[in-house]
C-alpha cells in the first residue's frame, strides 16, 4: 500500500510515522474536553511521551498483527487519525476507527476518507465485512456510517469505558463487500 493516499486536492491520508506523535499529542492536549468526551485514550494521554509510545507500538507491530493507521491531512495540516483495527484476515473482516480535530469538522473529511478505505479493504484486500463502532450519543461519528450506506446492526451494551469510569453503549454499523458501490 502507498504511504500516502490522495483523497482529493485538500485531503491526504499518510501512513503513521514516528514523528507524528507531536501533532497527535498537541491536538489532544489542545482539545481535551472536546476529544475526551468520546475517546477513552485522551484521559491517559498526559504528556507527549504517551502519544510517542502509542505511535511506536502501532508502527512496530509484527507483520501478522500490523494494522494500517494514517494521519489525516487537510491542506497539509494534521487533522486527525484514521485506520483499520481488529482485522481478521481469516474471516475477511475489519473495523475502521477515526477521530478528527474539532477545527476540521463539517468538511466531509472523515466520510471521504472512510469511503476510500472501504474501497481499499474490499477491492485490494478482498475483505468481506467492515464495521464502524460509535458511542450512543456521538451524533457526528455515527453520521458517517449512515451517510455511507452502512447497516445499523445493534447496540453493544456498556461496550466502551469512557473518561470518568463511565461505560458507554456502542452502536455497531457494518457494510459488506456486495453492498459497496
Amino acid at each position: 500500500m502507498n504511504k500516502t493516499i490522495e483523497i482529493n486536492k485538500e485531503i491526504q491520508l499518510r501512513q503513521l510515522e514516528l514523528d507524528d506523535y507531536k501533532d497527535i499529542f498537541d491536538t489532544i492536549n489542545a482539545q481535551r474536553e472536546y476529544l475526551g468526551k468520546w475517546l477513552p485514550f485522551v484521559e491517559f494521554t498526559k504528556e507527549a511521551n504517551d502519544s510517542k509510545a502509542f505511535v511506536e507500538m502501532t508502527v512496530n507491530l509484527p507483520k501478522d498483527r500490523f494494522e494500517y493507521v494514517f494521519t489525516i491531512r487537510y491542506e497539509n495540516q494534521f487533522a486527525g487519525l484514521i485506520g483499520f483495527k481488529s482485522t481478521d484476515k481469516q474471516n475477511k473482516k475489519t473495523e475502521i476507527g477515526y477521530w478528527l480535530s474539532e477545527d476540521f469538522q463539517g468538511k466531509g473529511i472523515v466520510s471521504k476518507s472512510v469511503e476510500k478505505l472501504c474501497d481499499i479493504a474490499f477491492d485490494e484486500w478482498d475483505m468481506n465485512r467492515i464495521q464502524i463502532k460509535c458511542a450512543v450519543g456521538n451524533e457526528k461519528s455515527k453520521a458517517i456510517p449512515r451517510r455511507l450506506g452502512f447497516t445499523f446492526e445493534g447496540i453493544e451494551r456498556d461496550g466502551e469505558l469512557l473518561s470518568g469510569n463511565i461505560f458507554a453503549d456502542i452502536e455497531t454499523y457494518s457494510k459488506l463487500k456486495r453492498e459497496n458501490h
